[in-house]
Parts: C-alpha cells; sequence; structure tokens
C-alpha cells in the first residue's frame, strides 16, 4: 500500500498507532479507550527489549526508528509515544519517520508537563523516572517551556519499572525501595509528582500514602488521551462518536506473558496477540 504524501489527508478511518517498552503503555491505551472509544487502535509492546530505561540512547533511537516504520506501514493516521523513555531519547527520531508518512506524532512528556505546571501551587514539581528520562533532561526542559518559574526535583528509580512489569507481589522490600525514592521529593516538599514511566501509575496508591494525600500525582495516561483528542479534531481525523472502535495488540517477547501481565495494566480484555520481530537492538 502506498505511504501517503507529507502533506496528503489521512483516512480518518486508520487506527491510532501506539507503542511501549512493554506493558506499561496500556495505561495511557486504558485512557484512550475510555475517552475516545470510538477510535480503533494498535498496541505494540516491545517486550523483548525491556527495558528501556537503560539501554544505550543510539541504540533506542535505532530501535524506536524501525518500531515507527512498522506501525506507520500498516498505516496509522497518529503515532503516540506511550513511553516516557522513548520519548525522552526518540522523539525526534519517531517525528522524522512519522513525518515521511505525513503523520503526527503524541509524546508523553510534554501533556504531563503542561498538567504539571498547571495544577502546582508553590511551584515545586517532582519527577520519578527512568535513568534514561532523567538524563535526557526532557521533563526538565518541557516544565522550563511551560512559562513559570518552576523548582524541579529529578528522581532516578531504576528498579522500579521492572518490578511492576515482573507482577511481582508487593512485600516490605518494595515500600522501602519506595520510600527511598520518594525521600529526596519529600525533602524538596514538591506538592506535584509527574510520573514520568507509564508503569508507575500501578503503584500510585504506594506512591500517594508515602508522599501524603495532598500531593498531586501526574500521569500519562489522562494527559495523553487529551493530546490525542486535540491533534485529531486539530488535523480533521477524529471519527464520529457514534460506535465502538477496535482494538489490536502485537508484542515482541512472549505472547502469553503479555496477554497475563496486559490484562492487569489495560483492565480490559486482550484479545489475540501477534508476535513480530523488531532487528534493531537484537
Amino acid at each position: 500500500m502506498a505511504t501517503p504524501a507529507a502533506g496528503a489527508k489521512l483516512d480518518p478511518s486508520l487506527p491510532i498507532a501506539m507503542f511501549d517498552s512493554g506493558v506499561g503503555g496500556l495505561t495511557v491505551l486504558h485512557e484512550c479507550l475510555v475517552s475516545l472509544p470510538e477510535e480503533d487502535y494498535v498496541y505494540l509492546g516491545d517486550t523483548a527489549w525491556f527495558p528501556y530505561g537503560v539501554k544505550d540512547p543510539d541504540d533506542l533511537r535505532a530501535r524506536i526508528r524501525e518500531i515507527a516504520e512498522l506501525l506507520l506501514g500498516g498505516r496509522a493516521k497518529l503515532l503516540v509515544i506511550a513511553c516516557n523513555t522513548a520519548t525522552s531519547i526518540g522523539e525526534e527520531t519517531a517525528r522524522q519517520v512519522a513525518g515521511e508518512h505525513g503523520v503526527a506524532v503524541v509524546p508523553v512528556v510534554e501533556p504531563q508537563a503542561e498538567i504539571a505546571a498547571a495544577i502546582t501551587g508553590n511551584g515545586k514539581v517532582g519527577v520519578l523516572a527512568t535513568p534514561n528520562t532523567v538524563a535526557s533532561a526532557a521533563y526538565r526542559h518541557a516544565l522550563e517551556g511551560q512559562g513559570r518559574a518552576l523548582e524541579v526535583t529529578e528522581v532516578e528509580a531504576p528498579d522500579l519499572a521492572p518490578f511492576i512489569q515482573d507482577g511481582s507481589p508487593f512485600d516490605e522490600a518494595v515500600v522501602e525501595m519506595a520510600r527511598t525514592y520518594c525521600a529526596p521529593l519529600k525533602a524538596a516538599e514538591v506538592d506535584t509528582l509527574i510520573l514520568g514511566c507509564t508503569h508507575y501509575p500501578l503503584v500510585a496508591p504506594l506512591l500517594q500514602r508515602i508522599l501524603g494525600r495532598d500531593i498531586r500525582l501526574v500521569s500519562g495516561g489522562h494527559a495523553v488521551a487529551a493530546a490525542v483528542q486535540r491533534t485529531l479534531e486539530r488535523r480533521g481525523l477524529a471519527r464520529p462518536a457514534d460506535s465502538e472502535g477496535t482494538y489490536r495488540f502485537l508484542c515482541t517477547g512472549d505472547v502469553d506473558s503479555f496477554c497475563d501481565l496486559g490484562t492487569r495494566f489495560l483492565q480490559m480484555p486482550l484479545g489475540e496477540v501477534e508476535r513480530v520481530e523488531i532487528s534493531s537492538g537484537s
């Protein structure tokens, strides 16, 4: 099937393509399914290469390029990067590929930064994220561009996403790990915390308990769903809100594991999952 020119009008009936390093991005897909149920979606979980948070940035960009080519080569009207690390390291790479297909990109970092800057009362914003995301300073730059003076405290949480992805049971060691990550955020007196990884909403109650009920947590799902809706409407690609769309899944790792964990993250049935191969970084 021919690729549309960059200025060509896309078909609104095409699906929204979305990808993440694993199942964490399903928390973003969940919000999109609830907010925009009339749309079709295709989601790729790169579970064979999880976690992205500690990968070499150049290798990760090559991987993201191939994933974007795979998803957009199958025709899609929008590309959503439902992964904070992929956004931080490879957003420009994804945009280059998407631009060749005439498709817009919705990342996860900027929408979260906009919300955090808008709701913080004392101007002290925390970011809890993977090492690669923190090292990229993507959130810091995004927050600095929000037009108000903000004090930003970033904390690396290298073990949190792998723990959630594994589906391991909660125990006191996990609570202590979370307390360690939250300590500098409490010391900085942040009143707003960006959950800088799409896995983190699954431990949001634990983080809220440690930080206190008055701390506002900003997850990627709500922010991205709103950005997706705005982008589709602006580009004339929104489908009529009179039907229920479909969703399907691709993964690069074990299908059974993806299904078991994915159901918990999506909070909806997954159905069939197709395994695909990505050569870059393998």
